[in-house]
């Protein structure tokens, strides 16, 4: 209930409540240093130099405070209203969750010149809390090893707690981060986060490899309703916007009342500078939000009292007040900002004004694809072969790579319930273009038209004419670039597809693996050798076979290098006694095969694809399929060591 899960997630999210507990310190002022660091056997240990846990007796539980914290739901200093005036916590229960959930726990507390210490078994005080020697300073250290009972892995991934940490010290400006993996095999040594300049610098950490329009980074942190409000903006030549929200130090991925605030303030302060400098005319159309955002990268932060948060897992802020300040403050700060700043002023203007007519452009374009496909038969493109059924949760299509491919699916489907849709060549690169020129692009339209949705902000889920859309292409370096341009393209204007579950990409095998009659279907080379090695094993072939199979592999990889040859059988590895075929493309496959190994739901693999983290897709989308070439070469470079079956 109070951790999300007991996956992967909900694992990490023991760190984040022990470290929340230590960035409250910071907030408050009493600690600048925090450090984390994992220990041998799954260990985690978090300590700061705040003022330590208290370990008098607790008025209400006779107990040491520091017992009552670790083991009570809702004992937390937040909850008493004195300690913080704001905090990261929701429940105030995050520690002693943490000390249920682990096998075993121990607390170290520095107070007033003493070292004070307890242990906890599954929750549970195996010691009272004792002194233990002297401190110099004061502070709070806590160790746990989460319970592998609850757990499904006890296994933390390196960069997700450096992500979360380095985004923690950009909120906590000032405060001192270091991270250190001190397990056997470590991804990592050492880290340390540290940001005088707060969002200012997460901002310009987020643009690092974009062309900003303007050089003077905008930022204020003001008070208003008793609410603390923080927020930094740079623009783009990006087309998306990046806008990251945070309601005491939480990060709250659906955004709630501070991000609304922000919005409209933004998008009239634009208008009203826009208007008051001719740059539109009083009669013009409004800039919308929509246009006021492109490229916009924004990191919106506020600090209240008593947050409200939607949901358990504090996705949205819904505190009334939070919208009021944040719009006050934000309406004031950003006019002064555009006043002092004209030509950062004018190639902001600039800039959204030319998201405006893009927009507009678009509109046209987009009402043209949809008005023109109901005139010509029901939104159904002639390339499209259609299933019988009508109702969209039974309903898959098939998007094929080529008319070879496409005819082969076809043939082989069940025309009951899989649809196909071939796609000529390689779409448009949507990361590079607007959408009305995107909307030019006549395999765009057909995908449009036959999906029956709209697209973009017009796009309507619920008139999705299929639940299963399978992106089915070559594997090869072809196939993998147009399906990387369909993700794209899904990402970036079809996203409730994939955040539904309904965005799917096709496993067809790699190799077929026969003898005489029998045939088997491999889709990586370790299944294919498996299957070989079973039947020269059968064959009593076993020891001489697998050296055998070795060397028709590195035969057939040497001629595939030197490119001595053209013809199919090049793609055939030669091993006495076992056929084995490499297929180079699904146009290869005749519908029988086709039907059995890629679409039969009896036997096929699918991937269903899905954001795990819309920040780290959005950034992914933009190094893979942007304009600028460096990221990509970085990319490159560092992943290249990685690759397997390189198709050149």
């Amino acid at each position: 209930m109070y951790i999300g899960s007991t996956t992967s997630r909900g694992l990490h999210h023991l760190i984040w409540e022990v470290v929340d507990n230590s960035i409250d310190e910071a907030m408050a002022g009493f600690a600048d240093t925090i450090n984390v660091q994992l220990l041998p056997e799954g260990g985690v240990r978090v300590s700061d130099n705040g003022r330590g846990i208290p370990v008098e007796q607790h008025k209400q539980t006779k107990k040491s405070a520091l017992e009552t914290v670790m083991t009570t739901l809702h004992a937390g200093g937040k909850f008493g209203g004195k300690s913080y005036k704001v905090s990261g916590g929701l429940h105030g229960v995050g520690v002693s969750v943490v000390n249920a959930l682990s096998v075993k726990m121990e607390s170290q507390i520095c107070r007033d010149g003493k070292l004070y210490r307890q242990e906890y078994n599954y929750g549970k005080p195996m010691t009272a809390v004792e002194v233990a020697g002297k401190c110099s300073t004061n502070g709070t250290t806590q160790t746990f090893y989460a319970d592998e009972e609850i757990f499904k892995e006890i296994k933390f991934d390196w960069k997700k707690i450096l992500d979360h940490l380095r985004q923690q010290a950009y909120l906590t400006k000032g405060v001192r981060i270091t991270v250190h993996d001190d397990r056997e095999e470590p991804d990592g040594k050492t880290y340390e986060f540290y940001f005088e300049s707060g969002i200012s610098s997460y901002v310009k950490f987020l643009n690092k490899s974009e062309d900003t329009i303007h050089d003077t980074l905008f930022y204020t942190q003001r008070e208003a309703e008793d609410v603390n409000v923080e927020i930094a903006l740079q623009y783009t030549n990006d087309l998306e916007p990046r806008e990251l929200s945070f309601a005491n130090n939480i990060h709250t991925i659906d955004g709630g009342t501070h991000l609304t605030g922000f919005r409209s303030a933004l998008t009239r302060v634009l208008n009203d500078y826009a208007k008051q400098n001719n740059y539109i005319k009083a009669t013009d159309d409004n800039i919308s939000g929509d246009d006021a955002r492109e490229g916009l990268t924004a990191v919106i932060s506020v600090k209240i009292p008593q947050p409200q948060f939607e949901g358990q897992t504090k996705g949205k802020l819904g505190n009334v007040e939070a919208r009021t300040a944040v719009d006050a403050v934000m309406s004031q700060a950003f006019k002064e900002f555009l006043e002092q700043n004209p030509q950062d002023a004018k190639s902001i203007v600039a800039k959204v004004i030319l998201a405006q007519k893009a927009r507009k452009a678009a509109k046209a374009a987009r009402e043209t694809v949809i008005r023109r496909g109901v005139l010509e038969g029901l939104s159904l493109p002639g390339k499209l072969a259609d299933c019988t059924s009508r109702k969209p949760e039974e309903s898959e299509i098939f998007l094929v790579e080529g008319d070879s491919a496409g005819g082969s699916a076809k043939q082989g489907r069940d025309r009951r319930f899989q649809a196909i849709l071939p796609l000529r060549g390689k779409i448009l690169n949507v990361e590079k273009a607007r959408l009305d020129r995107a909307l030019s692009s006549q395999e765009i339209k057909a995908l449009i038209i036959a999906m029956g949705a709209a697209i973009a902000e017009e796009f309507d889920i619920t008139k999705l004419r299929y639940h299963r859309i399978v992106i089915m292409t070559d594997a090869d370096v072809d196939g993998a670039h147009i399906r990387t341009l369909l993700l794209t393209l899904f990402y970036r204007y079809f996203k409730p597809v994939i955040e539904g579950g309904y965005l799917y990409i096709a496993q067809p095998p790699l190799y077929s693996v026969s003898r005489g009659k029998e045939l088997h279907y491999a889709f990586s080379d370790a299944e294919r050798d498996e299957l070989v090695e079973d039947i020269l094993s059968r064959l009593g072939k076993g020891t001489k076979g697998k050296a055998a199979l070795a060397a028709a592999v590195a035969e057939a990889e040497t001629v595939a290098e030197q490119g001595e040859t053209e013809s199919e059988d090049s793609e055939a590895i030669k091993v006495k006694g076992v056929n084995i075929q490499r297929y180079k493309g699904l146009g290869e496959m005749n519908p029988l095969q086709l039907w059995e190994t890629t679409m039969n739901p009896e036997n096929r693999m699918l991937k269903q694809v899905d954001i795990t983290d819309a920040e780290d897709a959005d950034k992914m989308f933009d190094v893979l399929m942007g304009n600028d070439v460096a990221p990509r070469k970085k990319f490159i470079q560092v992943h290249a060591k990685s690759v397997q079956n390189l198709d050149i």
